[in-house]
């Protein structure tokens, strides 16, 4: 199990730094990823994609959850009121559930992929300015020692634009 951090380093050169430390620490590659301005140059840097910058997993489940009620409710109806037939076809709830729940998920995904993340809303001042976000899974039982890390090696650099290390959580 792994949980997510976040953490602001204010220029390309502490996000070295931090990126080689976390490595060094255990942490695989494939689990560190950043957040720039667009006019950052990220070379050598591993960029979040859309899965991390975006709300897109949170909309395509709330859009399963409220799409799949929609097809159960019509399904409860068509079933009641069947178009062939006399008797009721319960079928059709969980036909109707079904696509109704990959509908739902499906149009719901559009709109989560222009939504930020909700968790990289707090950072998008500090990003503006100039700073680069780091995304980091850790291990749970390895949070707590890479959070000490993270604020050891940033300690001096967290006021110079980004006003400390977990920050500008305004």
């Amino acid at each position: 199990m792994h949980r997510r951090i976040y953490w602001l380093v204010p220029d390309r050169d502490r996000a070295r730094g931090t990126m080689e430390e976390l490595l060094r620490a255990g942490i695989e590659y494939r689990h560190i990823r950043f957040v720039g301005r667009d006019d950052v140059d990220m070379t050598g840097f591993r960029e979040a994609n859309v899965l991390q910058t975006s709300d897109v997993i949170r909309s395509a489940k709330t859009g399963l959850v409220l799409g799949a009620s929609a097809g159960c409710l019509a399904g409860v109806v068509a079933a009641l009121f069947p178009v062939i037939g006399e008797a009721p076809q319960w079928q059709m709830i969980g036909l109707l559930g079904l696509v109704g729940g990959a509908f739902g998920a499906w149009t719901s995904s559009f709109i989560g992929v222009s939504a930020p993340n909700r968790h990289l809303r707090r950072f998008s001042r500090a990003i503006e300015r100039g700073c680069i976000l780091l995304i980091v899974d850790v291990p749970t039982d390895r949070v707590d020692e890479i959070e000490s890390r993270l604020k050891t090696l940033n300690a001096e650099a967290g006021s110079l634009v980004c006003e400390n290390g977990s920050l500008d959580q305004r």
